[in-house]
């Protein structure tokens, strides 16, 4: 059902990120270079069939695809997910093949961010990158640096704040109710920089935080 794009997803991680707060995932300049992926399947549906696409961003109010089909805004599709959730919308915009799908009726994220973990080989079970913003400390030599958490993955994250080490820095984030192991500096890029870390996350410990910050900032 999902082609080519389901295939890649087997052979390396998925960059598609969970936007885990109440706004449209929409791209903005502020968040990141372009990815080429590969990025979550999925199918999207409307009078003209049925197409491949690829997410690659989602939050419980929409979603970011990519799609090679022509399209108009205002246009009412509905997107399948490999987890089988299916969900109807209108075409937000529509920029450079990325559609922007704002959703007729919130997606439970917490529950999507599960379906997609159960949904994996348990062997090559993988915490997703899950964009939530919080406040974090760098630790770098005797420094200790404030900075804003963006996203968060298995494999890294992203940073941003002022005067943020250099690129091959080796650091430590602090964040409140998380054990993030050491990590380098891998690229920055203004006021921000994606951090490498020396050991993968576990899902298992990521998640439950995820889940408690969701909780808090919703009272």
């Amino acid at each position: 059902m999902f082609g080519k794009l389901h295939s890649l997803m087997t052979d390396a991680p998925t960059l598609t990120t969970f936007v885990v707060e109440d706004r449209l995932p929409w791209p903005d300049e502020a968040y990141g270079l372009p990815e080429r992926g590969p990025f979550d399947a999925a199918v999207l549906c409307d009078a003209g069939g049925r197409e491949d696409c690829a997410i690659l961003r989602i939050s419980t109010r929409g979603a970011t695809v990519r799609s090679e089909r022509e399209r108009r805004p205002g246009q009412i599709v509905a997107i399948e997910l490999e987890t089988g959730k299916r969900t109807s919308g209108r075409i937000a915009w529509i920029q450079r093949g990325e559609l922007g799908l704002a959703f007729d009726e919130p997606v439970d994220m917490l529950a999507l961010l599960n379906r997609t973990l159960v949904s994996q080989p348990v062997e090559r079970r993988t915490m997703p990158r899950v964009e939530i913003r919080c406040p974090a400390q760098v630790k770098c030599g005797a420094a200790l640096l404030a900075s804003a958490l963006r996203d968060i993955s298995a494999s890294g994250l992203q940073l941003e704040g002022k005067n943020l080490p250099a690129v091959g820095s080796y650091i430590t984030v602090l964040v409140e109710g998380l054990v993030v192991p050491a990590g380098e500096i891998a690229w920055r890029r203004g006021g921000r920089a994606g951090v490498e870390l020396f050991e993968p996350m576990r899902w298992t410990s990521v998640i439950p935080w995820v889940r408690s910050m969701v909780r808090r900032t919703a009272h």
